[in-house]
């Protein structure tokens, strides 16, 4: 990695940590969750970085790839257990991050297993470690509180505009002989649960990915051209569409989806609807890592 590529990654890094600090500091009991999301994705591009995927917020059995539309009404209770999964990226040089948030302070236990089994991880970051090392070590840091980790979501490299790439990192013991390498960007994603510890598909969200760039319709045209040219490969949500009025963008984007020219991502739901704790950060790889989101 040259030094151009590793200042860009540290930047995104730093605006990512700083979103997700804003997003905990405001996400207190009675707030909306989409002012929760547009308020960091702002600071992200007041920043001069651009968010690499929207703000995700996921609540209770919900683990990840939630985050609001614009007429979305959805408050944080008191009782409520929050993910928040942020990133940055500069230049499609990417910082992603995640943290969860207790109001109540019942579940402390929970979150405390996701964060040591990131720490557990970090600590054994360096080239040639192996992926099945990193895996046993988030499960059984996970395992000593109890809970489970979530098998069948994992971490991931990080690419120029693409937010997973490169090797997958478990977070369970897999006994994987792949290496880590100098010079890599990886995210670090444990998630712990009281549940079953996977997750299935819960329904249809309000994040997208372009999968086909050739529309019929003007109006899917018109979206398709924006998607292109301002995310660049990246996820994104209907909130961020500028080219098309909201009451026609609902059906739009339906429309697309339908015919191949956008993925959606299902909302991911804990199999056995037990809460779910998250703990993220990118890390550039070395004898002495880098983690640019701390």
């Amino acid at each position: 990695m040259d030094d151009d590529t590793r200042d860009k990654y540290v930047e995104a890094g730093r605006i990512a940590r700083e979103a997700r600090e804003l997003a905990v500091e405001i996400a207190s009991p009675g707030t909306e969750l989409v002012n929760i999301a547009e308020k960091a994705e702002e600071f992200i591009r007041e920043e001069g970085a651009e968010p690499a995927f929207p703000v995700n917020l996921s609540l209770n059995d919900h683990a990840a790839h939630y985050t609001p539309s614009r007429s979305d009404d959805t408050v944080i209770e008191e009782e409520d257990l929050l993910n928040i999964d942020v990133g940055a990226h500069v230049d499609g040089y990417i910082g992603d991050t995640a943290v969860t948030v207790d109001p109540s302070g019942e579940n402390q236990e929970l979150v405390e297993a996701s964060e040591d089994a990131l720490d557990a991880a970090l600590d054994i970051i360096e080239p040639g470690v192996s992926l099945g090392d990193i895996g046993a070590a988030i499960q059984e840091a996970i395992d000593s509180y109890g809970f489970s980790p979530v098998r069948n979501l994992s971490g991931h490299g990080l690419g120029h505009y693409e937010q997973h790439t490169g090797k997958t990192i478990p977070n369970i013991d897999t006994g994987s002989g792949k290496t880590l390498e100098e010079g890599e960007a990886v995210a670090i994603e444990p998630f712990a649960t009281d549940g079953k510890g996977k997750v299935k598909d819960g329904g249809p969200g309000n994040i997208y990915r372009l999968d086909n760039e050739n529309a019929r319709g003007r109006t899917g045209r018109k979206i398709l051209g924006e998607v292109k040219n301002r995310f660049r490969g990246l996820p994104f949500t209907s909130r961020w569409i500028e080219s098309v009025p909201a009451a026609r963008l609902k059906t739009a984007m339906s429309n697309l989806v339908r015919s191949g020219n956008l993925h959606s991502y299902d909302i991911l739901r804990e199999a056995g609807e037990g809460l779910v704790s998250q703990k993220e950060h990118t890390v550039i790889v070395g004898e002495d890592p880098t983690v640019t989101t701390r």
